[in-house]
């Protein structure tokens, strides 16, 4: 066979054909121009506008080549307009012809900073992409599958200050308190007096908050002060944000909700479950969550909800070489823990975090055989907590015993997990380019936006609801009497 030399072909040439003819018809942008009317975001963007004065540059180009960035991971809104210029499949999907001339890319950071920053346009994007897949019967509500993951922000790890801050009162603690002063009456123990005002402690000299009572020292960062702390395990400490998803079964992301990252999963739930159950109500009848869920407070909040949870079995926090805790019976009617040896550990208190503390017999534990294998405290006491609301979290326990459980929470790792993996793979989930909560909120909703968007795309072609119309073909087929003309 011989050689095949191109080098010094000609490339000034000049091909007489339209960008329709010239774009793939299994392009992704052709999937996302038919999967839904983006004529939508007129309405949303319209009382941004003023009335009076030229006319602006289109509002759904402007969005059209946010969601070019992350559809196809873009990592820069300037390299998306570079792109843009030379991609004839990105012009096709702006609606630009090769003479028009792509938005520059300041001209969405000063339309975001003087229109859309404030504005609620990015979560009626997002809700009206998966009302969409829910009017087609796309999403199964049924079910729902919540997870957390990290998000690195754009923060130099090495800028940072250690900050006193106000101990943050959760969102249960009066309900708790009110638990808590029950059982105590009820074991026939003073009530508990609820706290005081929070009192700041302040350097005399600085007037700066220092730690003190009811305060914590963290670490702030100096580039984006709104990040968290995260650390946990062998992973790199850093400056992240915290995102907490719930999907349905088949990928479709149903909500979004951004913290910062020092803050644990558990932590964030409750704001982002409310408003779940606010947007989708009594459509919701199970839920699943990893291990780090299970808490408590969180079983009690989604079982008095009417929901059921299904999650994993969580290992006890013991030190190896002892027992662990669900080796102690506990007898309901008498109220107390019998240990290895049947030894009785009776009620003594309920403290303020709501735990009751059963405590052993020092004298019946000094001459017991197991003695090293229960506790090293020196008076030979064993003590046992159980928390007020321990029977949510027992009843969600009993779930992983039904056969619906055993159909639910292996679907996590297809679900949630595998919304996550091709977020962070595809869409730019790993890290964040901007710094602020409220920004890296929107951007998280159009990352997950993109994602609903091409599963929404998928599926309707799939049930050969999107027509992606063939190539305009003129009288004996444009494509055969291409003319190319070479200039020397």
């Amino acid at each position: 066979m011989a050689m095949t030399c191109l080098n010094n072909r000609k490339n000034d040439s000049l091909i007489l054909s339209t960008i329709d003819e010239l774009v793939p018809l299994d392009h992704k942008v052709r999937e996302l121009e038919e999967a839904i009317d983006w004529n939508f975001i007129y309405p949303l963007v319209r009382p941004l506008y003023s009335s009076f004065g030229r006319p602006s540059i289109d509002p759904v180009v402007l969005f059209k080549m946010l969601f070019i960035n992350f559809a196809f991971g873009i990592h820069s809104m300037r390299r998306t307009c570079e792109e843009t210029k030379v991609n004839l499949a990105y012009r096709w999907f702006l609606g630009l012809s090769i003479d028009d001339e792509v938005p520059n890319y300041s001209t969405w950071s000063q339309n975001y900073i003087r229109r859309y920053g404030d504005s609620e346009v990015f979560d009626e994007i997002f809700k009206k992409i998966i009302e969409e897949a829910i009017a087609y019967d796309f999403v199964d509500l049924d079910t729902v599958f919540g997870d957390g993951t990290h998000r690195k922000a754009n923060a130099n790890n090495r800028k940072h200050e250690n900050k006193a801050v106000e101990i943050v009162k959760k969102y249960y603690d009066d309900e708790l308190l009110e638990e808590i002063n029950k059982d105590r009456k009820a074991h026939e123990k003073k009530p508990i007096k609820e706290t005081k005002d929070i009192e700041l402690a302040y350097d005399e000299e600085t007037g700066e908050l220092i730690e003190g009572k009811g305060t914590k020292s963290i670490k702030v960062s100096k580039t984006d002060p709104e990040s968290g702390c995260f650390h946990k395990g062998e992973k790199q400490k850093c400056f992240a944000y915290t995102n907490l998803t719930f999907c349905d079964r088949h990928g479709f992301v149903l909500h979004n909700t951004v913290a910062p990252g020092n803050q644990h999963d558990s932590v964030v739930f409750h704001d982002a479950y409310r408003k779940l159950l606010n947007t989708y109500g009594d459509l919701i009848h199970n839920i699943s969550l990893d291990a780090g869920f299970m808490t408590p407070a969180i079983c009690r909040e989604i079982i008095e909800d009417g929901i059921r949870a299904y999650m994993p079995y969580k290992r006890p926090m013991t030190k190896k070489g002892y027992f662990k805790k669900y080796e102690y019976v506990y007898d309901e009617k008498l109220d107390i823990y019998i240990c290895p040896n049947n030894k009785d550990l009776k009620y003594t208190t309920t403290n303020r975090s709501g735990y009751r503390e059963y405590k052993s017999n020092p004298k019946d534990c000094e001459g017991c055989p197991f003695l090293e294998k229960c506790t090293q405290s020196k008076n030979h006491q064993k003590v046992i907590t159980r928390h007020v609301w321990e029977e949510y979290r027992e009843i969600a326990d009993e779930n992983r015993y039904t056969p619906e459980w055993k159909d639910i929470y292996p679907l996590r790792k297809e679900t949630i997990e595998r919304v996550y993996a091709d977020c962070k793979e595809k869409h730019g989930l790993r890290f964040t380019r901007l710094k602020g909560l409220k920004k890296n909120q929107q951007e998280s909703l159009i990352i997950f936006g993109c994602h609903n968007l091409g599963k929404l795309a998928r599926m309707k072609k799939r049930k050969g609801l999107i027509n992606i119309p063939s190539p305009n073909k003129k009288e004996g087929n444009i494509r055969k009497t291409i003319q190319i003309y070479q200039f020397s």
